[in-house]
């Protein structure tokens, strides 16, 4: 039987701390908080392919950050390392664990008074998509909590950004996909 193997290829090794500076953690999303302080979450991608197209990431949400209710362009996976988050009506703290199958949303995030730490693997296109701007608008009001604008990020192979995007998926992926 034949293996996939490839002569050469090794693994590739890393690790969430903060002293690696060929992957350092980046902010992709960013809130004003009601006591003026500025929140963020921050991500670590320790693994980003484009043949196959995937992503696997360190997440830090700093302490009451709010994320809009969304999915992603592939199925995709969240465990929680430390620290606590609400996903919609669910609590999960160190150890819990979300399945998001291509097509599902979950949300909106918001972190706990001590923020959260994760890991994320999105098994294809991890670009992420909404349809339910209102919900997350709702938390923010809640909270006193402004969204301020997604901090510019590099994403590879001419991926478009869509993190300020809300749609139906499929009108999403049509508009940013010329084979759709």
């Amino acid at each position: 039987m034949d293996t996939p193997g490839v002569p050469g290829l090794e693994p590739v090794f890393t690790t969430m701390a903060d002293d690696d500076p060929d992957c350092p953690y980046i902010k992709v999303r960013s809130q004003r908080n009601a006591d003026g302080s500025v929140a963020h979450v921050w991500e670590k991608w320790v693994a980003f392919s484009v043949e196959p197209l995937y992503l696997a990431l360190f997440a830090r949400y700093d302490p009451g950050m709010i994320v809009r209710r969304h999915g992603h362009f592939s199925p995709h996976t969240v465990v929680v390392l430390s620290g606590l988050l609400m996903i919609g009506d669910h609590e999960l703290g160190a150890g819990g664990h979300v399945e998001l199958p291509l097509g599902a949303s979950f949300g909106p995030v918001l972190a706990g008074p001590q923020g959260a730490e994760l890991y994320e693997v999105m098994m294809g296109d991890p670009r992420s998509w909404s349809d339910d701007e209102e919900s997350m608008q709702r938390l923010l009001a809640a909270r006193g909590a402004t969204q301020l604008p997604d901090p510019p990020i590099d994403l590879p192979a001419g991926l478009a950004d869509l993190r300020a995007v809300f749609g139906r998926a499929e009108g999403i992926a049509a508009k940013t996909d010329p084979d759709s």
